[in-house]
């Protein structure tokens, strides 16, 4: 057995036992470790990280489901938005897209200010929020496809940038979390889907790397399970200071990926598997 298996899934393990209560599946703060430990060549690491949300998310919603939290109208309205978003941005990263650096110092330029008002300067609890209003909901929809086609671009669900965003905006991290997650777990197979299908018509390392994705999914599988099991234990506080840490760290990750010359993002040795 490869060592980079029991690697990663003790690894997807760890991160999603952090990351699920705060409605953001791991994804983006994975594709690092893929890169530069594990060795999975570009752009395959991204189907993989689509391939780790699919599998991996699942624990978690069956954990919110068993508690009778699952489907919110907000899961629906994130839905609607980041679905179509997501093949687009599959399209986008395999016929023009080989670097993305505007698109990712735009994504920290958001989560890097948000992050830092949700872990430090935003504890007083929101008041009570009504349903929001359709013009509301056209916003959050429209938010959601642009979501969406980052998500696609970069392999990741979304999750990471909607769930500060919802936050600000006065929505509940107990509201968010599934409703991010269950659009992470759709946008994600959605994606992966539109890769291999990419694949037949291109070829090269497009597919991702099913073993490894394997062992990704498992370590993932239960840890968004008992991540989502502690996020009933947290206080709402608490919540918001784990996401702002989150969003920090992930526009942190994107800040580095925009920076570093093109050549770090494939290592040379790195074969396609």
């Amino acid at each position: 057995m490869p060592w980079e298996w029991p690697v990663g899934a003790l690894c997807a393990f760890l991160l999603t036992v952090v990351t699920t209560p705060a409605g953001v599946s791991g994804a983006v703060l994975l594709l690092p470790i893929q890169l530069s430990i594990l060795h999975v060549p570009s752009p395959a690491v991204t189907p993989t990280n689509l391939l780790f949300n699919v599998g991996s998310v699942p624990g978690g919603l069956m954990r919110f489901w068993r508690e009778r939290r699952l489907f919110n109208d907000l899961t629906w309205l994130l839905v609607a938005g980041t679905l179509p978003g997501v093949v687009a941005g599959a399209i986008i990263r395999v016929e023009w897209l080989s670097r993305g650096s505007a698109f990712t110092l735009v994504a920290a330029g958001v989560l890097l200010p948000l992050g830092l008002w949700l872990a430090l300067g935003s504890q007083r609890l929101p008041p009570p929020r009504p349903s929001p209003s359709p013009r509301g909901r056209r916003v959050i929809w429209v938010l959601s496809i642009v979501v969406g086609t980052v998500g696609g671009i970069y392999g990741i669900g979304g999750g990471s940038l909607l769930a500060p965003i919802l936050l600000a905006l006065g929505f509940s991290a107990y509201e968010v979390a599934p409703a991010t997650l269950t659009a992470t777990l759709l946008t994600s197979i959605a994606g992966i889907t539109t890769y291999l299908a990419l694949q037949a018509t291109h070829g090269g390392a497009i597919s991702p790397d099913w073993a490894l994705a394997a062992f990704l999914c498992a370590g993932g599988f239960a840890g968004s399970y008992l991540g989502a099991r502690l996020q009933r234990h947290l206080p709402e506080r608490a919540l918001r200071r784990l996401l702002g840490l989150i969003a920090c760290l992930v526009a942190a990750r994107y800040i580095q990926t925009a920076i570093q010359p093109p050549s770090s993002q494939r290592p040379a040795h790195a074969a396609p598997r």
